[in-house]
């Protein structure tokens, strides 16, 4: 980017003329080609995934156990579900939900499925009423309560809780988001009518009825903010904003259009801007910073944004380049799921590292001393160049005389901070972690309810006979599996006569994201299954609870090379850039201290429950596989944004001084005061995160922000 740098500062009508023309051209093809966001992901080589296959083989089963449903359940303040004035209220608004466009039937336990297309869920009715498995050992008092839910709809043992399944057309990721919040809608203008509480859940609503966030905008306003106390200049402080939204808009019509070739998850755009923001006013702001304090220095403009571009706009590339490295590290999971969420943020930060040198640049060379021609009050007038002689040059003689015990005091401060860290348990939450008025949670409580806990996620067995017909043997594996403690009820599907292939609900007696679950779904791979299936049956645990708990060790067990090659890959950037080993090296090991901070907040706060009801978290939980991985692809990059605008500054330094002890004093001189700037800037960035009502950005802002918040100020 340099001679393209320097180009844009010679010539900067045409080269914003260039960068308007490739942001009409990436508006143009997302506009034509852009593709849709999806939540779906794959997992081969895991049980879940043979699970899942065998499934698909049984008749009917794509529609009734591996497509999109979700449950609308409701119960009365007092009386029966079952009286006729519940009836009718519930069957209107059930067949308000089956009109929606996409769903394909609504299994009512008031007479006849509601919809277009209800011949699967009248065959898997029909096949659970076959007196197979009659004749077994009576069921207890709990099983009952969890039977009484077996099936697509029914009512509690004790009548005072219904449940309805809604069916779509095809998986959940093809459910739109308008067919998903008009279900949500309808079920949510039923409750409260007649003392009725409806809700409904389900993976196919997950994201619908979700306010847009405004979080973009609370980050920006308080950027802003800062620039303006920092610059005390109208057009300094808007300048960084301005060049990082523009480019911020170009970044997420890529990630539009990256979504037609690979899948990208529906929080990818959202958690792209996150990262966009933070690093663009960041980026924008170390080279209008630098090409200011050219200015001060007394350059002319044009030599000074030459100046900018040369230094600062050299170390926003490495920056950028690190970002970049890291966020694509992702690739070698090899996880479908992480490919378009690294591809989208990465295209972010390049269209944002692309606006810092060369859209910013030229913009400075036709504005020249007009950049800060309008002062606000508070502004600094420029003072005579003094490298020794400002607050973080005090600071640094005074840090260098005692760094033994600030080094040593720092190190302790980051690993109490850390210390949570030891008490991870990674996993997805349940509904249970939801705002109490949110209809997914009131679905939740009222299946908990009236149908266990379990019910919530049962696991879902693929069993294979050797022989064809076998329920015998199938019969006997429900017997084995329902006999441990941690199972509510083993529920086999009749085997038929001339198949081999069949499923098996098992529902356990604790909710899904307890790790009593966990636990029981390592019993019935590692223990039960294998015991009792001998030479005639194979047995697999699939469903929604095994593919999640299967994501989470497939993330661990990648973990150590991701970190290998991320870091490997950053150390060999910084060691181009630095042409030194020891500087790299720090940069890289420190990186993990930040992380394991940053990890340590987000447990206390998540799991633990600290100070969680002042960010709005109602429910803790395990955290989310997938964020210890994505925080350290985006912490490391952003963490090596400060080393790099630290560092190289002090090698500037080492050039004019060969004093090492002079470089790093006067580096950190002309370099901290930015950095904090931009440190407080990205922390605000995403911390406005926090306010949103997504829980997994919620985690993200929190983490991320606590994690520049540590990085910056302590380890850096």
């Amino acid at each position: 980017m340099g001679p393209i740098s320097r180009w844009a500062v010679h010539k900067p009508k045409s080269a914003i003329l260039a960068w308007l023309i490739m942001a009409a051209a990436i508006f143009a093809l997302a506009a034509t080609a852009g593709g849709t966001y999806n939540n779906s992901f794959s997992l081969p080589d895991t049980e879940s995934a043979t699970a899942q296959e065998l499934l698909e083989q049984i008749p009917g089963a794509q529609e009734s156990l591996t497509g999109a449903t979700a449950k609308v359940v409701w119960s009365p303040a007092s009386g029966s579900a079952t009286s006729p004035a519940v009836a009718e209220t519930i069957t209107q608004t059930l067949n308000t939900v089956s009109e929606v466009p996409g769903v394909t039937c609504v299994v009512t336990p008031y007479g006849e499925p509601l919809g277009s297309d209800c011949e699967a869920a009248r065959k898997r009715a029909a096949a659970q009423e076959t007196p197979a498995g009659q004749g077994r050992q009576p069921v207890s008092p709990s099983a009952a309560k969890v039977l009484a839910g077996s099936g697509p709809a029914g009512f509690s043992v004790d009548e005072h809780v219904g449940f309805a399944t809604v069916t779509f057309e095809g998986a959940v990721e093809d459910v739109s988001p308008a067919s998903a919040t008009a279900v949500l809608d309808a079920v949510e203008a039923a409750n409260g009518t007649d003392s009725l509480t409806v809700g409904v859940n389900g993976q196919a609503l997950e994201f619908a009825g979700q306010e847009p966030p405004s979080s973009e905008g609370i980050g920006i306003t308080v950027a802003l903010v800062i620039l303006l106390f920092t610059f005390g200049s109208l057009v300094g402080a808007f300048l960084p904003v301005f060049s990082a939204i523009l480019s911020l808009a170009v970044g997420q019509a890529l990630v539009l259009v990256t979504a037609s070739f690979l899948d990208v998850a529906t929080f990818a755009p959202t958690l792209a801007a996150m990262i966009g923001l933070g690093v663009g006013i960041d980026y924008s702001l170390f080279v209008i910073n630098r090409y200011k304090q050219a200015l001060d220095a007394g350059r002319e403009p044009r030599t000074a944004a030459l100046e900018s571009v040369r230094t600062a706009g050299r170390a926003v590339l490495f920056a950028a380049a690190t970002v970049v490295i890291a966020l694509l590290g992702l690739f070698v999971l090899r996880i479908e799921f992480f490919n378009g969420l690294a591809i989208a943020a990465s295209a972010t930060v390049a269209m944002m590292m692309i606006g810092a040198t060369l859209l910013l640049p030229a913009v400075l060379s036709l504005l020249g001393r007009k950049a800060f021609a309008i002062k606000l009050p508070w502004a600094r007038k420029p003072k005579e160049h003094n490298p020794d002689g400002n607050v973080f040059a005090r600071y640094g003689a005074w840090l260098e005389q005692n760094f033994r015990w600030f080094g040593a005091v720092a190190l302790a401060v980051i690993l109490v901070i850390a210390a949570p860290i030891a008490s991870l348990r990674l996993g997805f939450t349940d509904d249970s972690g939801k705002s109490p008025e949110a209809s997914a949670r009131i679905a939740h409580e009222q299946l908990s309810e009236g149908f266990g806990p379990g019910s919530n996620g049962p696991f879902l067995v693929a069993i294979e006979t050797s022989q064809p017909g076998d329920d015998a043997a199938v019969q006997q594996l429900a017997g084995a599996i329902s006999s441990d403690p941690g199972v509510a009820a083993a529920i086999p599907f009749p085997l038929a006569p001339g198949s081999t292939v069949t499923a098996m609900q098992v529902v356990p007696t604790t909710a899904p994201q307890d790790e009593a679950t966990t636990d029981l779904l390592n019993r019935l791979r590692e223990e039960i299954i294998p015991a009792a299936s001998g030479d005639t049956v194979r047995a697999y645990v699939g469903g929604a609870q095994a593919i999640t708990s299967d994501f989470t060790s497939v993330l661990q067990d990648a973990l150590p090379l991701f970190l290998a090659v991320v870091m490997g890959l950053g150390f060999l950037a910084l060691v181009l850039l630095f042409r030194s080993i020891v500087v790299p090296l720090t940069g890289v090991i420190t990186s993990l201290l930040s992380l394991a901070a940053a990890m340590g907040v987000t447990v206390a706060v998540f799991q633990w429950g600290w100070l969680a009801e002042i960010i709005g978290i109602t429910g803790t939980g395990p955290i989310q596989p997938f964020l210890p991985i994505m925080v350290f692809a985006i912490l490391f990059g952003l963490s090596m944004d400060y080393q790099v605008f630290l560092v190289s500054r002090m090698q500037e330094e080492w050039g004019h001084t060969q004093d090492n002890r002079k470089a790093v004093r006067r580096g950190l001189a002309a370099s901290g005061r930015v950095v904090a700037i931009a440190a407080a800037i990205m922390f605000s960035v995403f911390g406005a995160f926090i306010l949103g009502s997504d829980s997994t950005i919620k985690l993200f802002g929190l983490a991320l922000a606590s994690a520049v918040l540590f990085d910056a100020s302590i380890v850096r």
